[in-house]
């Protein structure tokens, strides 16, 4: 019989403590490079056109988004150390490229190669997580402590770069092997992460399906094995963790639209939130500044206390309010232009984010069966982050051909759909009543 792992311990554990600060410190070096570095360094110092620029970030994000999945499935069979490790090897490559490439080429493929080191990073965690929550899947505090780390190392990031460039006289050589030693750093604090988690009275799933995996193969090969055997096991794992995913995974066919839509809102809102708050409300850069802690800020204070009430309440009331809340606070958003108006408004927007992201995981968490967690993490992460490709195309046309506000309405209307694909969601999650 599977037992419950406290929330509180799930916090104290190695595990979560290593998959923290390797999540924090990952964070802070993709938010320096994507956010204020990369950009003004290929613009202003390599002289790469807008559309190079575009490019290498789309090419980052797709790394990050396809291996998802993979990652998740390889966490399961070869571990969590061994996964993010590698991955991580391929973060610190990324950067030192970086460091020596000048050409559109060559720093193209390093930020697809920083996407591919950064792919594991939430599989894992929700995986580990959600392998130690236990069948209550009492985990809304850890899951907010993750977004946590992922918001406070993606602020941090920038700041402490645009900071950095300013004592270094822009010496982007001294950023980038600064840049460098986090990323050693982060492989050394990813080295202590266990190789497995089990929660108490769990058997080894995924273990024991990588040596189920391994004896089917070994069974219709037994013959001498040769260049291709490796290729053929894993050919055969593929197809036995399909099989084993088609047959537990028994969600209701709304998850897949609400995981896109969840992130199609961000992707609406990244490509203009700074022009429309510098063209239309004409706002400074210094009070643009404070406008971003004062949401950011407080969502990430109240991640850590949301995270706990939804552990002690559940998922659906948080996720209510929150929906509800976003969606009228981006509405007028797009109609108010009296400056504390505007702080007020981005500070519930920043409030319904801390009460959404925390519970979102925890509910989607609910619908994970206990075999491979790790694939099926992936798989819902990349549809999940699927909705950052087509957000910001579909926000430029809007923007361009309808109105500057008009994003903002389409997200608003986004998360009222949420607000009511959640809530038939909630009353029935999976596709028969006796599933799950």
């Amino acid at each position: 019989m599977q037992t419950d792992i406290k929330p509180a311990k799930i916090l104290r554990s190695p595990f979560f403590i290593a998959m923290w600060l390797t999540l924090f410190l990952v964070e802070i070096i993709k938010g320096a490079l994507l956010v204020a570095v990369l950009p003004v360094y290929m613009d202003n110092i390599l002289g790469l056109s807008a559309g190079v620029i575009g490019v290498a970030f789309a090419l980052q994000y797709l790394g990050d988004n396809l291996f998802r999945a993979p990652s998740g499935w390889a966490a399961e069979r070869i571990g969590f150390r061994a996964t993010m490790v590698t991955a991580l090897i391929c973060t610190l490559i990324a950067v030192i490229m970086i460091l020596f490439l000048k050409s559109a080429v060559g720093l193209s493929m390093a930020c697809l190669i920083l996407g591919i080191g950064t792919s594991p990073l939430w599989p894992c965690a929700m995986t580990g997580v959600t392998a130690m929550s236990g069948p209550q899947n009492k985990n809304g505090t850890a899951m907010g402590a993750l977004e946590m780390a992922a918001l406070g190392g993606t602020g941090l990031g920038p700041v402490g770069m645009n900071w950095l460039l300013e004592r270094t006289d822009h010496d982007y050589r001294t950023i980038f092997l600064v840049l460098m030693g986090c990323a050693i750093l982060v492989i050394l604090v990813a080295m202590i992460l266990p190789g497995r988690v089990v929660a108490q009275g769990e058997q080894a799933t995924g273990a024991g399906d990588a040596r189920e995996d391994r004896m089917s193969a070994n069974q219709k090969y037994p013959a001498k094995p040769n260049l291709l055997t490796p290729f053929i096991r894993l050919q055969q794992s593929v197809k036995r963790t399909l099989h084993r995913v088609r047959s537990t995974l028994n969600v209701n066919p709304l998850v897949y639209p609400a995981l896109f839509m969840q992130s199609f809102v961000i992707g609406l809102l990244s490509p203009v939130i700074t022009l429309y708050t510098r063209t239309d409300l004409n706002i400074s850069p210094n009070l643009y500044s404070l406008l971003l802690i004062a949401g950011g800020g407080i969502t990430v204070i109240a991640l850590l206390p949301v995270g706990k009430m939804v552990d002690k309440f559940g998922t659906k009331p948080f996720l209510n309010i929150g929906f509800l809340m976003a969606a009228a606070s981006l509405f007028v958003f797009s109609i108010v232009t009296a400056i504390p108006v505007v702080f007020g408004i981005v500070m519930l927007v920043g409030v319904s984010y801390a009460m959404i992201l925390p519970a979102w995981n925890a509910f989607v968490a609910t619908l994970i069966p206990e075999g491979e967690r790790g694939a099926i993490w992936g798989f819902f992460l990349t549809l999940q982050g699927s909705g950052m490709v087509f957000g910001p195309i579909v926000s430029g046309l809007l923007w361009d051909h309808i109105s500057h506000p008009a994003p903002f309405i389409a997200s608003a209307l986004v998360m009222a759909g949420l607000f009511v694909v959640h809530f038939v969601l909630a009353r029935k999650p999976y596709r028969t009543a006796s599933a799950g």
